[in-house]
């Protein structure tokens, strides 16, 4: 409760620097109404469910709670311009308006337009590119043989018989193992590597060094592998040429891509293996590791502050809440920063 009143005193700032209307256009066009002609009653408008998903991925809420916490909370009203009289989304309208922006693919368009608004209030990218990925886990739990019928790439019709059951299975998510590797001692001796069991949906992002604003996000399956996915993530309109990753990125197609396209390879080199890392090596990657280390800020943002959790099944169903959480924190960074600059 605590953790949600804290934020809710913030929902009118958030309002007063993110003009939530510019978003309308792409909505309307996305989000198809059922035709009233016949009569029924009105659909609630376009901006007011988008604001309510805005609400629901900034506390990481269901749509039951999310329902519950507009009725209970006047800020929450506020923010979303009800008055006590005013009709309130149930679960299922915030539910079928986040399905309808899923089926239309939506998120990118949306991310694109925020984008833009950044730039038009003076918002550049600059400083470089930060690229990582991290995991965001479902709630799914699948005995031994449901695992091996999944990782087979069966359906869910395949793994229970009953459809109700079928269809809360998610047959997109997949189970990687993630290796630490172990640093050699002084004296030669070497650690144990630790080989870590990995499940869910990976969230790929590039930010910026100044502003550490997300400046894109997709999500994939964990099996997907990071530096694949370097050419899609490359922001083109970033103001410096350098490009800061892990050694996931380094591959001779991406040091070519990269040359292409004229930027500069900040991209840690890897280590010869079972050898100890060279002096020139470290006098390399050490600087590009404090600078790349702002990209953890982000994924520590989303995790820690907004709990985001991924409670849908399907991956495209995960694009939509990780993209979603990506725009959040995209637009309480603006916050920030406008609050720093005294226009607020």
């Amino acid at each position: 409760m605590a953790k949600l009143s804290e934020k809710g005193d913030r929902l009118e700032e958030l309002e007063s620097i993110v003009d939530s209307e510019q978003f309308c256009p792409l909505l309307e066009q996305d989000v198809r109404r059922a035709d009233r002609s016949r009569g029924g009653r009105p659909a609630f408008d376009h901006v007011l469910v988008f604001k309510i998903l805005i609400l629901q991925a900034y506390n990481s809420l269901s749509y039951e709670l999310c329902e519950f916490y507009i009725r209970d909370r006047l800020t929450w009203m506020r923010f979303l311009g009800l008055g006590l009289r005013d009709r309130v989304p149930d679960a299922n309208t915030i539910r079928d308006f986040h399905e309808s922006l899923t089926k239309a693919g939506a998120i990118y368009a949306l991310f694109d337009q925020f984008d833009a608004y950044l730039r038009s209030r003076g918002y550049v990218a600059m400083g470089g590119q930060l690229m990582d990925a991290s995991i965001k886990a479902p709630h799914q739990h699948n005995n031994l043989e449901e695992k091996d019928v999944i990782k087979a790439g069966k359906l869910a019709s395949e793994i229970r018989a009953n459809p109700a059951k079928a269809a809360q299975k998610d047959t997109n998510v997949r189970q990687i193992v993630k290796y630490s590797k172990a640093k050699i001692k002084e004296d030669g001796r070497k650690l144990v590597d630790l080989a870590t069991p990995e499940f869910g949906y990976k969230d790929h992002i590039i930010s910026t060094i100044i502003s550490v604003l997300s400046a894109n996000g997709q999500s994939h399956l964990p099996s997907s592998h990071d530096g694949a996915q370097l050419e899609s993530l490359i922001d083109s309109k970033n103001t410096d040429v350098a490009v800061y990753a892990d050694t996931a990125y380094r591959s001779a197609r991406n040091e070519q891509i990269l040359i292409e396209k004229s930027l500069r390879s900040k991209i840690h080199h890897k280590n010869l293996k079972g050898e100890p890392m060279p002096e020139y090596l470290v006098c390399t990657n050490t600087p590009a590791s404090r600078i790349r280390a702002r990209v953890k800020h982000v994924f520590a943002e989303l995790k820690n502050s907004m709990g985001l959790i991924i409670a849908t099944i399907r991956i495209t169903r995960a694009q939509t809440r990780i993209g979603l959480a990506n725009l959040v924190y995209n637009m309480k960074r603006l916050r920030f920063w406008t609050k720093r600059a005294g226009d607020v």
